[in-house]
């Protein structure tokens, strides 16, 4: 049975692609990549991700040019077959723009760039998620990762099991001085469908995947995406 298989899709202007690809191998998936300006995925793609970096410059606004992208009409028909998708960072902020996640990630509220280790919760089972109330370490950076939704979005979120990961301290306490970018809900990842086939988070889970990067928490999402696959194709 072949490996599954990851395309790794890019966009000008995003700089964590080879980080990506490295730790989509390191779970087990077979890698490739896809172009933005492709109009179908490489044959036999399961997992399509997204990394970050500032996709077209992030002129307009995070993630606003790229969803018009050749690529993203192919992206969508993948996950509404029941493909998986992730996003990373602007990849998360590409897939709020293209409709794929709701809400939106807008500027943090207290304007500054952050850079730095944060830890997350995880709030609700899922393909990329399987063991609730697991602690991990990432690191994050950026700008405009404020996540926010109206109230009626943040209650169907949470009512379908779909906030995904929650900022929090390192004994997994959800707290104000946790959250670095103001996020409602302090929320660091939501599922995009019922089924949980596609994923945002503003955390990169890639930069935090083997020891040479400092912990490998990040791994863990990828090689959680890589058995759920495994057993749907079983």
């Amino acid at each position: 049975m072949p490996s599954s298989r990851a395309t790794v899709v890019i966009f000008p202007g995003l700089n964590a692609e080879t980080e990506m690809l490295r730790t989509l191998s390191l779970a087990g998936f077979e890698t490739t990549t896809a172009w933005h300006t492709d109009t179908e995925l490489p044959a036999r793609t399961d997992l399509v991700a997204v990394p970050g970096g500032f996709s077209y410059g992030d002129y307009l606004r995070c993630g606003a040019i790229a969803k018009v992208s050749p690529i993203v009409g192919a992206i969508r028909a993948h996950a509404e077959r029941g493909g998986f998708v992730l996003g990373v960072c602007n990849g998360f902020q590409i897939l709020t723009e293209c409709g794929l996640i709701p809400g939106a990630l807008t500027q943090n509220a207290h304007m500054r760039f952050e850079c730095k280790d944060v830890f997350v919760r995880v709030h609700a089972e899922g393909p990329f998620t399987p063991k609730l109330d697991t602690v991990w370490r990432m690191p994050i950076a950026h700008a405009e990762g404020r996540y926010q939704a109206t109230p009626e979005t943040l209650a169907r979120l949470e009512g379908e099991g779909r906030i995904a990961l929650v900022y929090c301290d390192a004994s997994g306490a959800v707290t104000d001085a946790a959250n670095p970018n103001g996020s409602l809900r302090s929320i660091a990842g939501v599922y995009g469908g019922a089924s949980k086939n596609v994923l945002g988070l503003m955390p990169h889970p890639e930069r935090m995947s083997e020891p040479a990067l400092g912990g490998t928490d990040g791994a863990r999402l990828f090689e959680a995406a890589f058995a759920h696959l495994g057993k749907r194709a079983a």
